[in-house]
């Protein structure tokens, strides 16, 4: 036999190869035909209950970055929790009523709202939800995410229809709901009421523009005494607006009670403005300092009026405390119609809630002078009027931030309508949402403020929708009186129908049809009543999820233990759901808050199209595989914004070559290792793979407390360290001669496969949560008997390898050592050329008293470095020694490296003094006894 073929060669023909993207959908296909998830669940049939309640992404176009982000961490979450014992029914959910889809469905259709019969729309909107559900399952399946796939949960289901409007049958029953007509936001574009979450603040162009009033006053009685003045040039209420298009709607002016007022000379007219105003307008004006004529008390002011700059009507001086001198005149225009601050103050003063736009945004025709404008028209006939009226101080544009809808991107307004509101203070919702923030636990920590300060200072909640793609706003009214119907009695039926039929009939069917027989007003008697048609939010769509879902679901909970989205749902889903849980259950609908940020390009960046910088995830798995986005949402640290870009991505890839390729290597080297009779006792192994295992049992420690703490950049960090650090660059570099070239059932080697098998089996689990398709891989190709199909039925490893204090201090001064060591071998094979590998190198060292007894063993430090020979020396001399490398880390620890004159072993290539003085010359004395049996 030739003495090669005694080499423990290790096997490379198993499967296990890097084509991500074609073997990828094999995995899916496996994970599918076998049911894993379902055995996952059946497995844990016992084990306590994990609630991660799904948030429902919108069913509208593709799944995107952020969305792939949000499901790869629920799934990471998922399989984790399963792994570490807990039962963990995942159920899919997606929002499919709303404004979005009903947009879409328009222009696919080519009409305009209103055009067609409710119900064509809708049945239009449905099969338009359908077609991008299907799609995003499937996209997210890709991803390698478990979940119950074929039951998730749809707002447009008609048993989670009915839940919608039973849940907001409790609101309206328990006194909590009201109509009114006040300002809300408004989409003149969507036209349609937009609740807060559904507006973003971006840049905007508006006029800036200085107005001036009329007093109709003498304003001699309101002077301080001391100012002994004769008025005799006209005298204006100065007020600065960026809408132009609201002044119609003026019907006051308000001052700050707690200000001082001056009235003030202007190139021969009178201001009336807040003095600490005064030398701001002199700069935005361009104008020297003015004459100050008077000083006023505006409670003196209070009740009197001025006239509107270009309609024959007064307004009201009014005094209120949320005027500023941040900006302006320090004196507000107010249009109750077109502000919430000005709708309170209004209401403070019984001023009409006039409002002379409509609902696409025109001023109704009968409007004097900008009758049949759109607001855009009206801000410039309106500056019109103004010049020529003699009313216009000043006009610019300014850039400011200013609310758009998140849908169209179009600027909204505020305008009030009659529109249907939950209150937060009537049965203290406010209150009860408050106290319940306290009981939730918030990852990270700054999300309590965020939720907090959002429901300590939001208004009422608007949830009714001027559209038709949702569930209807159950309310009967009575044709006579007026009185509404709030009893649940009377919508028994209705939500009887809902069940089975879905909302459709509301829509078609009398009020008569739906009411139960008989139905008479409780106040008047009548039998004839009125059907709302309003829709409602599908903020509360989502938000009472947790009463279709997790109260509805056997296999579910209330309330859950975890709700993950992103940090937008602050004021979205996270803030939706505890009103709608703590107004009818008294109770937050989750346990836990975890927020992640958002996608951004490698510069920090929003993804946008005009900056060219979007990223497709359906692109980056075509390149890389699903595994790749799974590494990248686990290599950061997802509560701030994630980075991603081709040079970030090209060292995830490199990353994961290194973990990917440290398992092949102990697959490799593991084909002849029978666990059942090869495992060495913890106990027997020599102190370097006992350290190792040691090293192991504290990455297993760290893994699992990081995916309990949901840090999952510190289990991708440490494993990748692990695989490189204390595998690649110790245990495999060091004994991989052990592996090759001892005898097979040599001691060292089963020593050195005892560690890989405990290596592998722990890191095959506790990747499998981040690196699934990967994990599955190894698992499926691991060259002994495996307990379970799937990697995924496993729990995470509970090895316990203890060393004493003692030992563990000892070993790291050795590795330290060794580094230093190292340095030096480096240079003098780089820098010197003295080497062309370490395999060469006789070391020479001389070392300070503490540590002597560390370097005494030579054999082991031969081993340790793979050098050809290691000999602690009393003392080395770098004048007389030049190339001697001394330790900056060390203080004392000098080195020598020099070319050994040993020959080369041809079966292990170690440089070894008997070679060449055997029987056979080219071997050394271990491999000689090995070739010879």
């Amino acid at each position: 036999m030739d003495w090669k073929d005694t080499l423990n060669l290790p096997q490379t023909d198993f499967p296990m190869k890097a084509n991500l993207v074609e073997r990828e959908p094999k995995f899916l296909e496996f994970w599918e035909k076998e049911k894993i998830y379902e055995k996952m669940l059946e497995k844990r049939k016992n084990a306590p209950l994990y609630i991660l309640h799904d948030g429902p992404p919108y069913a509208n176009g593709h799944i995107h970055l952020g969305t792939a982000l949000n499901k790869i961490l629920k799934d990471i979450i998922v399989k984790s929790k399963m792994m570490a014992g807990y039962k963990v029914p995942f159920v899919p959910g997606w929002d499919c009523h709303g404004l979005p889809i009903e947009l879409k469905t328009e222009q696919e259709l080519g009409v305009k709202r209103g055009e067609l019969p409710p119900l064509t729309i809708r049945e239009a909107c449905r099969k338009y939800a359908e077609r991008y559900i299907n799609i995003q399952r499937e996209e997210f399946k890709r991803l390698g995410v478990f979940a119950f796939w074929d039951k998730p949960y749809l707002t447009m289901d008609y048993r989670y229809e009915a839940t919608i409007a039973r849940e907001f049958l409790r609101f309206l029953e328990s006194g909590q709901v009201y109509r009114k007509k006040k300002p809300v936001f408004w989409c003149p574009t969507c036209v349609t009421a937009l609740a807060e979450a559904e507006v973003e603040y971006g840049p905007h162009k508006s006029y800036s523009i200085f107005v001036k009033f009329p007093f109709t006053e003498d304003l001699k009685e309101f002077i301080s005494k001391e100012y002994q003045v004769t008025l005799d040039k006209p005298a204006y209420v100065l007020i600065w607006t960026t809408t132009p298009w609201t002044l119609p709607a003026n019907l006051a002016l308000a001052l700050n009670p707690e200000f001082e007022y001056l009235l003030v000379e202007w190139e021969g007219e009178y201001y009336l403005v807040a003095e600490g105003r005064v030398s701001g307008l002199c700069a935005e004006l361009n104008k020297d300092l003015p004459k100050i004529v008077a000083k006023i008390d505006p409670k003196t002011l209070e009740g009197k009026k001025a006239l509107h700059p270009f309609y024959s009507r007064e307004s009201l001086v009014i005094l209120a405390d949320f005027v500023s001198l941040e900006a302006g005149t320090g004196i507000v225009h107010i249009a109750p119609g077109h502000g919430e601050e000005d709708y309170q103050v209004g209401l403070k003063y019984g001023l009409e809630v006039y409002v002379p736009v409509d609902q696409e945004g025109k001023f109704y025709k009968d409007v004097d002078l900008v009758g049949g404008l759109s607001i855009y028209q009206a801000n410039e006939k309106i500056l019109e009027i103004l010049k020529q009226k003699g009313h216009l101080l000043s006009s610019d544009k300014i850039e400011h931030s200013y609310p758009f809808c998140w849908r169209c991107k179009k600027p909204v307004i505020f305008r009030a309508e009659d529109q249907w509101f939950i209150s937060m203070e009537l049965k203290d919702l406010r209150e009860k949402a408050l106290q319940a923030v306290e009981k939730v636990k918030f990852i990270p920590s700054w999300g309590k403020n965020r939720l907090y300060s959002m429901l300590e200072n939001r208004p009422d909640w608007c949830i009714s929708r001027q559209r038709v793609w949702g569930v209807p706003i159950t309310v009967f009214k009575c044709e006579n009186c007026g009185e509404i119907l709030k009893d649940f009695k009377y919508y028994e039926k209705v939500i009887e129908i809902f069940e089975k039929e879905g909302c459709d009939p509301w829509f078609v069917k009398p009020a008569e049809e739906l009411l139960p027989e008989g139905t008479v007003c409780p106040n008047c008697g009548h039998n004839r009543f009125s059907k709302e048609k309003d829709i409602l939010d599908v903020w509360f769509d989502s938000g009472v999820s947790f009463a279709a879902v997790l109260e509805k679901r056997e296999e579910l909970s209330f309330p859950a233990d975890l709700y993950l989205e992103g940090s937008d749902q602050h004021r979205g889903w996270f803030h939706s759901s505890l009103l709608c849980s703590v107004g009818t259950r008294g109770v937050p609908p989750y346990k836990a808050l975890l927020t992640h940020g958002f996608v951004v390009d490698g510069q920090g960046r929003k993804m946008s199209k005009s900056l060219g910088n979007v990223i497709h995830p359906q692109d980056l798995i075509k390149q890389h595989g699903a595994e790749i986005l799974r590494l990248w949402v686990s290599a950061e640290d997802y509560r701030d914004d994630i980075k991603i870009s081709k040079e970030i991505l090209s060292r995830l890839v490199e990353a994961y070559r290194k973990v990917r390729n440290t398992c092949r290597f102990l697959i490799g080297n593991l084909y002849d290792f029978d666990p059942k009779k090869d495992l060495v006792p913890f106990e027997k192994l020599p102190p370097f793979e006992k350290y190792i295992l040691y090293r192991l049992s504290r990455l297993i420690e760290k893994v699992k407390k990081g995916y309990e703490d949901f840090e999952f950049h510190v289990v991708y960090h440490e494993i990748y360290r692990f695989c490189v650090v204390e595998l690649s660059s110790l245990i495999i570099d060091i004994n991989r001669d052990y592996l090759y070239c001892e005898p097979r059932e040599s001691f060292k080697r089963r020593a050195t496969q005892t560690v890989f098998y405990y290596a592998l089996d722990s890191i095959v689990k506790l990747i499998a949560p981040i690196f699934s398709f990967t994990a599955e891989d190894i698992w499926q190709n691991l060259p002994y008997p495996k307990e379970e199909i799937s990697v995924f039925l496993t729990e995470f490893p509970d090895y316990r390898f203890d060393l004493s204090q003692d030992e563990v201090k000892r070993w790291e001064t050795i590795l330290s050592l060794r580094q230093e060591f190292l340095k030096a071998l480096e240079i003098a094979r780089k820098d010197h050329k003295v080497i062309n590998t370490f395999l060469e190198a006789e070391v020479y060292v001389e070392a300070p008293e503490d540590i002597k007894d560390l370097l005494k063993d030579s054999s082991f430090w031969e081993y340790f470095l793979m050098v050809a020979k290691f000999e602690l020396i009393k003392t080395l001399d770098p004048v007389s020694e030049p190339q001697t490398f001394v330790s900056e880390e060390i203080s004392g620890l000098k080195i020598l490296v020099k070319p050994t004159e040993y020959k080369k072993c041809e079966r292990c290539w170690q440089r070894k003094p008997e070679v060449g003085t055997l029987p056979n010359p080219e071997l050394c004395e271990r491999c000689y006894q090995v070739v010879s049996g």
